[in-house]
């Protein structure tokens, strides 16, 4: 369970994405784009994250809100994975999920790895299976971020 809250607070407003470099627009069909939820497997907090088009997202985690600027992989690579970073932004100084708080600054790579049907996807902070968190799970009805 440490090991996951580590994890989380990497993460809390953290949706690595990959190079390029700089952040920016993002395809508005790229599979990333929308709300997406993370619950706590013991159901004791959840994440909402807006992922948004111009390479930007908003994260909140308990009292937390953090923003990002990412970068991601426009296609997946042959074994299905988005490589991603993502860099903080903004964070209102309050605790996340896991306890911490996220530094204004912090960067972090990661590959996103979505199941057939879109509405879920894993972070991986390899190119395997065996370190993920997840899964988040797609808000429909939410189109707009």
């Amino acid at each position: 369970m440490q090991l996951l809250f580590r994890q989380l607070a990497l993460f809390a407003g953290v949706l690595a994405f990959a190079f390029p470099a700089c952040a920016g627009p993002v395809r508005s069909d790229h599979p990333v784009i929308g709300i997406w939820k993370l619950e706590l497997p013991d159901g004791s907090c959840e994440e909402t994250y807006r992922i948004r088009a111009d390479g930007t997202s908003l994260v909140t985690s308990a009292e937390e809100i953090s923003e990002t600027r990412f970068t991601i992989d426009d296609k997946p690579d042959a074994e299905g994975f988005y490589k991603s970073q993502d860099t903080i932004t903004k964070n209102n100084g309050k605790l996340d999920c896991s306890g911490n708080t996220m530094k204004v600054g912090q960067s972090a790579t990661n590959y996103l790895l979505f199941h057939g049907s879109g509405d879920m996807f894993l972070m991986c902070y390899q190119r395997d299976t065996r370190a993920c968190i997840g899964p988040f799970i797609r808000v429909r009805g939410s189109t707009s971020t």
